[in-house]
């Protein structure tokens, strides 16, 4: 029988094993590039694809069941999810399964996914066989066109940002106002589009992501705003700015995410991660 301390090294070890055998493999292609539209392939598989890619840009209105909030997937993962630092699923499909340190454990696409749908949409998982998330997948697969299988693409993620920064969020409510309120509003209640969710996405209050997703942590937030906003002028801010701005708005009242508590379950839980 194991140890608990075993208990709970035993999935690090196999995930250090997991990661030393594919170190080859982990290199970075140079850019994060989409395939030409005309690469969809015609019957099935195109008509998934074309579908899934539906429902990452229209998530609020065609996932009303999966959704529980007023965000659609590409509010974060920009130009269906094509953009360097702004979390790309160009090449997503060839690194999973791949192992989360929120989780403790290995975790499949699938898995992936559907923590966003609990986290940033605060809603409900789909089902793994569902048309939906098959679809999803399909698109996902199309996306990573040409990158080869164990490759992880130069700008995946949100990019870096500097953590040793002090974060002031004085400083950072004068930058949102400066900076963000034009798009994101006053309040941080966003911008709607009519019935059909938002131009620009609410970043407090009950139609935004929840207190469990990584767009609530500090750090995580600044590497984004610093690469990304406000819209077309990224990199503009100091990484000060995008550290302090973030601070102020990941702190704004939010959904609360009921599983949060069973995160970092092997101790390495970041500074900037809500409790």
């Amino acid at each position: 029988m194991l140890t608990k301390l075993a208990k709970y090294r035993f999935p690090a070890l196999i995930a250090a094993a997991f990661f030393v055998c594919n170190a080859g493999a982990q290199t970075s292609v140079t850019e994060v590039r989409a395939p030409a539209e005309s690469s969809i392939p015609a019957g099935p598989r195109g008509a998934a694809i074309q579908e899934g890619r539906k429902l990452m840009n229209e998530t609020h209105q065609r996932l009303p069941k999966n959704v529980g909030n007023g965000l659609n997937c590409t509010n974060c993962h920009l130009a269906g999810g094509a953009t360097a630092n702004a979390s790309p699923w160009v090449g997503i499909w060839g690194v999973f399964p791949e192992y989360r340190a929120r989780s403790g454990k290995l975790i499949s696409l699938q898995e992936r996914i559907n923590d966003c749908f609990e986290r940033s949409m605060n809603g409900k998982p789909l089902p793994y066989t569902s048309t939906e998330m098959t679809n999803i997948l399909a698109y996902m697969q199309w996306l990573s066109t040409g990158v080869p299988t164990g490759v992880s693409v130069a700008g995946r993620g949100f990019g870096a940002i500097d953590q040793k920064l002090k974060a002031d969020p004085n400083h950072g409510k004068q930058v949102y106002a400066d900076k963000c309120a034009s798009c994101h509003g006053a309040d941080g209640a966003g911008m709607k589009n009519g019935e059909h969710g938002y131009t620009f996405p609410p970043l407090w209050g009950a139609d935004s992501f929840n207190d469990g997703a990584g767009m609530a942590r500090t750090y995580t937030a600044a590497a984004f705003v610093k690469h990304n906003m406000p819209l077309g002028q990224g990199g503009t801010l100091t990484d000060q700015e995008a550290v302090d701005v973030s601070e102020f708005f990941t702190h704004q009242p939010r959904p609360v995410y009921p599983g949060k508590s069973h995160d970092w379950p092997l101790g390495d839980k970041p500074k900037d991660a809500r409790s």
